[in-house]
């Protein structure tokens, strides 16, 4: 399983107990940081944390033959780089699930991955921010 976009690996650390082997990446070197504490603090061995910019770390990941079968992005506002949109349709996971915080690059992202195949299956609308126009929204793909 790879997250992208993991910051300090709160969905990373909970998908590892159902994984085999789970890889977080992020740009922000701090969040890493905190990531790894995490995995300490919650003795959790299974998780492997990497710094960069997504769309430069997975294709290493793919260059190593790391194969997974989820993909979990939960990229900022501007969403997900076309690089990383590109080397995750290369990559062929069974699932992506994308969690969003803007719907029209969500949109914009989802046309990118269903024309490369996927298809967009399960849609969950949450409203994190009460009396404003913010959602966040989760959506499983396959």
């Amino acid at each position: 399983m790879f997250d992208a976009y993991c910051g300090i690996g709160t969905i990373t650390l909970f998908l590892a107990q159902h994984a085999r082997r789970v890889y977080g990446v992020e740009i922000v070197p701090e969040a890493i940081e905190d990531a790894r504490r995490n995995a300490s603090i919650n003795n959790i061995s299974n998780a492997e944390f990497a710094v960069g910019a997504a769309e430069d770390i997975l294709p290493r990941w793919q260059a190593a033959s790391l194969s997974p079968d989820v993909i979990v992005v939960d990229p900022p506002r501007k969403g997900c780089d076309p690089r990383l949109l590109d080397t995750m349709l290369q990559l062929r996971p069974k699932r992506i699930v994308y969690v969003s915080c803007n719907p029209s690059t969500l949109a914009r992202d989802l046309r990118v991955l269903e024309d490369g195949g996927y298809r967009t299956v399960e849609v969950q609308v949450v409203d994190m921010f009460p009396h404003t126009v913010h959602v966040e929204c989760v959506v499983g793909i396959y």
